[in-house]
């Protein structure tokens, strides 16, 4: 019976071992693809149907904020000292996702009065930062550019909260760690993709290779010793921080029903970009697209894709799918904004394709009018990539990964473009759709995506939704609405 014993307990672990992390994406995933097509329902019916308004305590609602009406004419009814932890500031060109949400944000609080502390890493002194009023960066000392040290930014926050206490405290991600945190009972995290949409990129990554590819080495070894072990870590210390934003409804749902945090902790806030720099622009429009050799009036469809040019942005997908179509299409063309790996992979395709490297603010807002259709093939579920919003608000309909935070969030009415299983013979497929319907249907289609993101993805809107969720924590009278 010892001998029996010896042998049955490895195998036993080893089943647990491949089993268990599996076993809780297929869980997972079937629960979010089951409610995935009910809240598409739940969206069109917000603005189609004749209900009246959401009244009620803020804490219970579980769709996004940025869908209730808040007013950016009246003041705020009361100005906040807010503290901001980031690990890095934009300065320079490119940045972040992660920088560039809290740039916009917190540029729009201090517009409005509120007096915004930013604590972030040491900034790049050969840069200037713009002044704005409200606004004061704290760069902490004793490192390197861009190198975060929270303990330095921690000291300062003590230092300047001392002078007078902070109304509210906001973490972008994990700045501000979990045993810091839960000394902040006014702190509210903003995540921006955790550590279950990880493991959901490591399988979408691992699904793309050919036959006989072998696997990497680092994929197991990554699984088992990294995501996983990091999921079952976050599950445990994401209870520390007080306040819980969501910047997708399939990510609140996570942290809801996965992370178990308690459904009055979480709120569901989606992100915004500037209004004011992405618009649709017929002269941008005609002179980019001149810039290209393209006339406006030509009847080539320009499909367009911009970020880094990396396998987890989805560009194996895209170079092979678009390879596909030029074979039985003359009339499509794609232009790349970016810079990366697969820059010279696209050039090799001739002059189908146009690669224009890393693109400026003001060049970007040329890029989205020029193209009929915006390219998103990426196999990062996590987060709410930035592009597809700033796509949208400048009239152009998207094209897109059909994962949950992009399907329930962003891509919400079939009438915005077009959705995709991540691999290559359904993007070439829809592709294919969107090329036969013509430079007027994508048009048309750009037309009602324009009208949804002025409504859902402003960063006017995304920054009163924050001050709303801030004055709630601030005080419980603000937590009803309306």
């Amino acid at each position: 019976m010892p001998s029996q014993t010896k042998h049955k307990k490895p195998r036993l672990r080893t089943f647990l071992f491949f089993t268990v992390p599996f076993t809780i994406l297929a869980l997972f995933l079937l629960r979010t693809s089951s409610c995935s097509s009910s809240s598409t329902t739940v969206v069109s019916s917000f603005y189609v149907s004749n209900q009246p308004p959401w009244s009620g305590d803020l804490g219970t609602a579980q769709f996004p904020w940025n869908r209730l009406a808040f007013s950016l004419t009246n003041p705020p009814p009361k100005t906040l000292k807010l503290a901001v932890f980031s690990r890095k500031w934009p300065t320079g060109p490119n940045p972040g996702g992660m920088e560039r949400h809290a740039f916009t944000l917190y540029t729009a609080l201090a517009r409005r009065g509120h007096r915004v502390h930013v604590f972030t890493s040491p900034l790049d002194s050969s840069l200037e930062t713009n002044k704005i009023i409200n606004l004061k960066i704290h760069p902490h000392g004793d490192a390197e550019h861009g190198k975060w040290l929270y303990r330095k930014a921690w000291e300062l926050y003590q230092e300047e909260n001392q002078k007078q206490p902070f109304d509210v405290v906001h973490s972008e991600s994990v700045a501000l760690p979990y045993w810091k945190a839960r000394e902040v009972p006014n702190l509210a995290v903003t995540w921006h993709g955790v550590a279950l949409e990880s493991l959901q990129s490591s399988i979408y990554q691992d699904l793309i290779r050919k036959p006989g590819e072998p696997r990497l080495q680092s994929f197991n070894a990554s699984l088992y010793s990294a995501v996983l072990p990091k999921i079952l870590e976050e599950i445990r210390f994401f209870h520390n921080y007080a306040h819980h934003i969501a910047i997708s409804d399939s990510c609140g749902e996570m942290l809801r029903d996965v992370y178990q945090i308690p459904e009055k902790r979480v709120h569901v806030i989606l992100n915004g970009v500037d209004e004011h720099g992405f618009t649709s622009d017929k002269k941008l429009r005609s002179l980019f697209r001149s810039k290209l050799g393209l006339q406006v009036s030509s009847s080539t469809i320009v499909l367009g894709a911009a970020g880094r040019l990396v396998k987890d942005k989805g560009h194996p997908l895209l170079f092979e799918a678009f390879s596909k179509l030029i074979e039985t299409h003359s009339n499509v063309h794609l232009v790349v904004a970016g810079t990366g790996p697969w820059e010279q992979r696209y050039k090799k395709l001739g002059d189908k394709v146009t690669v224009l490297g890393s693109l400026d603010s003001n060049e970007l807002k040329g890029f989205y009018n020029a193209i009929d259709l915006f390219v998103n093939p990426t196999l990062r579920p996590q987060g709410l990539d930035l592009t597809l919003m700033e796509a949208m608000l400048s009239g152009t309909p998207v094209m897109a990964s059909r994962y949950p935070s992009i399907k329930r969030s962003v891509v919400v009415n079939d009438e915005f473009g077009f959705m995709f299983a991540p691999n290559v013979e359904a993007l070439t497929a829809v592709m294919e759709v969107a090329v036969a319907e013509g430079a007027e249907r994508l048009a048309e289609r750009g037309r009602k995506c324009k009208k949804y993101a002025a409504e859902m993805f402003t960063a006017s809107k995304m920054a009163l939704a924050y001050e709303r969720l801030f004055l709630c924590i601030k005080e419980q009278r603000f937590c009803k609405y309306p």
